[in-house]
């Protein structure tokens, strides 16, 4: 979820992850009714907001001045119940879970074909539009593939009360962070880039489990962990992070779902990088070049529209600005091919 790249030595040796604590998922017995955003959004703007040079990051860096929001109320909990439900089905468990170095247990490329509310609420202009809104920027979703990416964390309740003692005991201050040794998701920047990262567990008791942030100067600022059914906005691609490790808490579900811009003539920084090894291929790989493919259909049907009424006006053509045009298009579709890495040349689950 360029310089925080993780660098994998080798495929890593997991087993599945199963929830050990699932009990959240029955209660309320959530209804079946389709996402409806009258009923089912519950959005209030974030108290706070940091922009791209409050991180000391230089002017212009990203799409948006935008790089992180505080969390803020996005779901209702009956919601959330849904998504949990769909989540942690046995389908989408047994089907749609990867490993790697970043993340020890994720779920992805599920949303489409086991969980429609989950599908339905991301598709919906509503819960676009809010995400544009915080953003600062209009907003697309990414593709299917990235709807409702899940980092999974699942402890024992023994694990939870020996890794709590020991933070009472001060085993882990040496960093001044519980947890930042053993990050949920490791250091990294996204393929993507924003991402809206929304919380699925109850964190009422949990100590930690902040997203922290690289600054421009190397400092580290940490950003609270939602509430069950809250959600922050980031400009993940641009931005150096590392979501910590969550103390007294069985679990730690979070939804991430990626945006682009979406204006077709906007810079499209995309990148495979950490989703390339926990990808089906086929299906990201065609999925990353139908959206593409239509942004350049649209950027040459508006530069012939352009071209056409010039001529018809019978105003010179300005061979310097076609030439540009050619060759920003041409740096698109070169970017698309060093991206489109051979399937033999990719490692499961090492991200590099």
């Amino acid at each position: 979820m360029a310089s925080a790249d993780v660098i994998a030595p080798s495929t890593p040796n997991w087993t599945p992850f199963q929830p050990t604590n699932t009990t959240t998922t029955t209660a309320n017995h959530p209804t079946k009714d389709a996402f409806d955003p009258a009923k089912h959004l519950n959005f209030t703007p974030p108290s706070k907001t940091y922009s791209m040079t409050d991180l000391g990051l230089p002017e212009g860096t990203g799409i948006s001045p935008l790089a992180v929001s505080e969390p803020f109320p996005l779901f209702t909990q009956e919601a959330v119940m849904r998504m949990r439900e769909e989540v942690l089905s046995k389908d989408v468990m047994s089907n749609c879970q990867y490993s790697s170095h970043l993340a020890q247990a994720q779920l992805r490329g599920y949303a489409n074909k086991y969980a429609p509310f989950v599908y339905d609420a991301w598709k919906n202009p509503e819960t676009q539009r809010i995400v544009s809104q915080v953003a600062g920027i209009d907003l697309t979703l990414q593709f299917d593939l990235e709807i409702g990416h899940i980092n999974l964390s699942f402890k024992t309740e023994e694990q939870k009360r020996a890794e709590l003692e020991a933070y009472r005991l001060g085993r882990t201050a040496e960093r001044n962070t519980p947890g930042d040794d053993a990050a949920i998701v490791d250091w990294h920047t996204d393929s993507y880039p924003f991402v809206c990262v929304t919380m699925l567990s109850d964190c009422t008791n949990m100590i930690g489990g902040e997203t922290a942030l690289r600054t421009g100067s190397g400092d580290i600022l940490k950003v609270r962990s939602p509430q069950m059914g809250h959600a922050l906005v980031l400009q993940g691609r641009y931005i150096p992070h590392s979501a910590l490790r969550a103390l007294n808490s069985s679990e730690r579900i979070t939804m991430v779902t990626s945006f682009r811009p979406r204006n077709p003539r906007m810079r499209d920084d995309t990148v495979l990088t950490t989703v390339r090894p926990i990808s089906n291929l086929s299906e990201l790989y065609y999925q990353f070049c139908k959206y593409r493919l239509e942004i350049l259909e649209e950027r040459i049907r508006a530069q012939l529209r352009e071209l056409t009424d010039a001529s018809a006006a019978g105003r010179t053509v300005s061979t310097r600005r076609l030439k540009g045009f050619f060759e920003e298009q041409r740096e698109f579709l070169a970017h698309m091919n060093r991206e489109m890495v051979d399937e033999d040349e990719v490692v499961v689950g090492c991200v590099r």
